[in-house]
């Protein structure tokens, strides 16, 4: 598959598909600063975990370049702002804060003239790696995938995971779907269209058809329903923070979609890479849960379609619960079941 421009460097600046437009317009912008890039993420250009680290890292080279063709020099103390903003972009996607952290070294190292650069340089590094451990997990998700014989694998996903919501290929759950489907296994997928915001219907769909994949469109509350008629042999998820103990956060709707695989028997997979995986958080309980705009339920492409004044509450993610999850994939292998130990030896621990 050919790679997308989540967001990329383009002569001095970040450049992203804004993925709000799609799948009806492939539309670029671009950011020339670290309060234009927080704008970007928080407005949902770019959405997805490591995309939004992606992004962020590069947000961070930007400003950089930003303050010193400004005749400022960059400095921790000159860029603070800026960060900041970042930073406080998107609360659950703990891929953001992951990133800046790993450009924090760099700017406490100093040497202003050369610190874009090697800004720039880390964030290159950062969208690279993320390009490797997506294959990699793809791989380690496929292993797991339930053998049914001469049938065709049938797989839901809720959201999108896919190379859109990463640095811009193959994706996390849907790395998985695309090494099943490299190594030869016939499959479908069952995308949730996943309400409000319709990520499954806008854009996993039109990802898969891309790439020409047998994918079915449904609406999140059918899902119950093709589980007990057996139309559903395994779900793959993405997830944007997990905890020590497995606990994951994923968009809303998620923790439904594992109860309901639990209480039918289908194994429920979670494809992140470990750059997800928050070991400061002990579980999901402490996992903070972005409250989004009351718009992105009551307009759906610029109508209105509840009344004024409705009360309106939006919590964008939901956390599932270790013991529903069967493994947590990373590009490190998987945990399996997830748990304190199992995610511990993912790190080498």
């Amino acid at each position: 598959m050919k790679a997308f421009d989540t967001a990329v460097w383009e002569q001095g600046r970040v450049r992203m598909l804004d993925q709000r437009l799609l799948p009806q317009r492939e539309v670029h912008l671009t950011f020339g600063s670290a309060a234009e890039v927080a704008d970007g993420i928080r407005d949902m250009v770019v959405r997805g975990a490591p995309a939004i680290g992606c992004a962020a890292a590069y947000g961070v080279a930007v400003e950089a370049l930003r303050l010193a063709t400004a005749g400022i020099p960059p400095t921790a103390e000159s860029m603070a702002p800026g960060l900041d903003l970042l930073r406080k972009s998107r609360p659950t996607a703990v891929n953001l804060a992951w990133a800046l952290d790993r450009m924090a070294p760099l700017i406490a190292a100093g040497d202003p003239p050369t610190l874009p650069q090697r800004l720039l340089e880390e964030a290159h590094r950062i969208r690279e790696e993320d390009f490797a451990a997506c294959r990699a997990m793809g791989f380690h998700g496929a292993a797991l995938l339930p053998d049914v014989g001469d049938r065709t694998l049938t797989i839901m996903t809720h959201c999108n995971a896919g190379a859109l919501a990463t640095g811009g290929y193959f994706g996390t759950a849907l790395g998985v779907i695309r090494a099943a489907g490299e190594s030869g296994r016939r499959l479908r997928v069952i995308a949730n269209e996943t309400r409000p915001y319709l990520q499954g219907a806008r854009l996993t769909a039109w990802e898969l058809m891309r790439d020409g994949f047998d994918v079915t469109l449904v609406t999140d509350n059918m899902v119950g329903h093709l589980m007990k008629h057996g139309e559903v042999d395994a779900v793959v998820v993405g997830a944007d923070r997990i905890a020590a103990n497995g606990d994951a956060a994923n968009k809303i709707g998620t923790y439904t979609v594992a109860v309901l695989a639990q209480r039918h028997g289908l194994p429920f997979f979670v494809a992140a890479p470990l750059s997800t995986i928050d070991r400061a958080t002990p579980t999901g309980a402490h996992i903070p849960i972005e409250e989004r705009s009351a718009e992105e339920i009551t307009v759906i492409a610029g109508q209105r379609i509840a009344p004024e004044g409705v009360k309106v509450r939006y919590p964008a993610f939901d956390v599932t619960p270790a013991e529903l999850i069967t493994a947590i994939v990373t590009e490190a292998g998987a945990a399996f079941p997830p748990n304190v130990a199992t995610i511990a030896r993912l790190f080498g621990d």
